[in-house]
């Protein structure tokens, strides 16, 4: 893990990223989205987390993005504003490898930076080991189970809600 850069993301990013992202809504249930958002779309949804001060990360190995997380508002209603929910996509063939070990610390400081004081993930599927155990590790633990909430390859998916406390000052 000592050649993976943990760096923010730039522009020339954002073709990786969306790659990243479109085998996880092709593939997976960590999202629910059934189409893939193009370039374009990527590059909006970063700049409109870039645009609130948030965090979007990448993890990048020998000039390739491996990975990427990011923090976006909660909710949108005003008294969410100082809760967060992460997104972190690791790409396909470098799973379990530990990029998110990398990536999810990185985001919670940025995150505390910025003054959140509530981090929430919302797993996909809710039957995701790794994402669980990654978040748990953190310091996240068990808000609630959403059940039958998502419908997606042909089957019903549950979602997983883990909340951490970020530092309070």
């Amino acid at each position: 893990m000592d050649d993976i850069l943990v760096r923010p993301s730039t522009d020339a990013d954002v073709a990786q990223i969306a790659a990243i992202y479109s085998h996880h809504v092709l593939h997976g249930v960590a999202t629910f989205e059934t189409d893939t958002p193009d370039v374009s779309e990527i590059a909006r949804r970063r700049s409109d987390v870039l645009s609130r001060g948030l965090p979007w990360l990448v993890a990048e190995v020998d000039g390739r993005v491996d990975g990427y997380a990011y923090a976006a508002p909660y909710r949108p209603r005003a008294a969410y504003r100082f809760t967060l929910e992460d997104s972190i996509y690791i790409h396909p063939n470098h799973l379990g490898q530990g990029i998110g070990k990398l990536l999810l610390p990185e985001l919670i400081a940025q995150c505390e930076a910025h003054g959140a004081k509530q981090m929430i993930a919302v797993i996909g599927g809710a039957d995701n080991p790794g994402s669980i155990r990654l978040h748990e590790k953190f310091g996240f633990r068990h808000a609630g189970r959403l059940q039958s909430v998502g419908f997606k390859f042909e089957r019903w998916l549950d979602t997983l809600l883990m909340q951490r406390p970020l530092r309070i000052e």
